[in-house]
């Protein structure tokens, strides 16, 4: 078993480029490494620098690696390819110059994070999936055909691709050549699926991990009650590992059956959050993973 483990601005409250309520960039790069952390995501596109020597001079200081981010637009639109394909070039450029590995694309959410709204059907027909498919590999194919990364697929929820039944087929319609998967623990238990059997079954399209749990009791009120994903995470829907519903010890043991070796990069989605709260739960965090033998 040879796990990376890193960390990614979403760890410190970070869902956009910029907004006054989340970590000043330098700061988030300066408690990364306080927490014990040389592996990071780059974020939101233009939350770190966009600009080359800035930003590998930031990195470089800090000695961090980058091992890639994300893009996050609706797969199922046909009419947005071109900000599709634009979004792409724009971060794998970026990506490459940093010797990051992975793409990770996530469908855009069918509703609205702070209103609950439904904007969007929450489950596409036949040719809304298909469409899905087809971007997910033409996302896939520019990625590795213009920046040599790996697309690993981010189901997510309040996406098309949240219950084990979508992802399920969405991995049976992919071609493993080109698509991989990011098991995200944190938003396959926030619907109830089991990261740990699913790791079990699936774990040669995944070379790549988002680590976090959710609290079992908020996660009830969620469902039962249609709490808004954002509402639910300002309520402190994901918690530490240590103290959620995911079993990571048991997580643990798979990935030692399988011999996994990747990436796992640690999040904990607290949008907004105070500018002193990441920090702490973030050491926490890795000082209980290391303690059960995860990196």
């Amino acid at each position: 078993m040879d796990i990376k483990v890193g960390s990614a601005p979403d760890n410190w409250g970070v869902w956009f480029p910029s907004d006054p309520r989340q970590t000043p960039w330098h700061r988030y790069l300066d408690e990364l490494v306080e927490a014990g952390y040389q592996w990071t995501e780059l974020g939101p596109y233009g939350y770190l620098p966009t600009d080359l020597p800035t930003l590998r001079a930031e990195l470089s200081k800090r000695r961090v690696q980058v091992t890639g981010t994300f893009v996050m637009p609706h797969l199922e639109d046909r009419e947005a390819w071109p900000q599709i394909e634009k979004a792409v070039m724009d971060t794998g450029e970026l990506l490459t110059k940093l010797d990051a590995k992975f793409l990770i694309l996530i469908d855009d959410v069918y509703s609205d994070l702070f209103t609950g709204k439904q904007i969007r059907p929450a489950r596409l027909d036949d040719t809304g999936w298909k469409q899905l498919i087809e971007t997910t590999h033409r996302v896939a194919n520019l990625a590795h055909d213009r920046f040599g990364l790996r697309t690993v697929f981010h189901p997510h929820a309040e996406s098309h691709v949240e219950y084990e039944d979508q992802i399920e087929a969405f991995l049976e319609q992919t071609d493993p050549a080109r698509v991989s998967l990011c098991l995200d623990t944190g938003h396959h238990a926030y619907r109830s699926g089991d990261p740990v059997s699913f790791m079990r079954k699936h774990h040669q399209r995944i070379p790549y991990l988002h680590l976090k749990s959710v609290d079992p009791v908020k996660r009830k009120r969620v469902a039962d009650e249609g709490i808004p994903f954002a509402i639910a995470v300002a309520e402190d829907m994901f918690c530490e590992p240590a103290k959620g519903a995911v079993d990571f010890a048991a997580f643990r043991d798979v990935l030692r059956a399988i011999d996994y070796r990747g990436w796992a990069i640690v999040e904990q989605d607290m949008y907004p959050a105070p500018f002193d709260k990441p920090l702490p739960i973030a050491k926490r965090t890795r000082a209980y993973l290391r303690e059960i033998g995860i990196g």
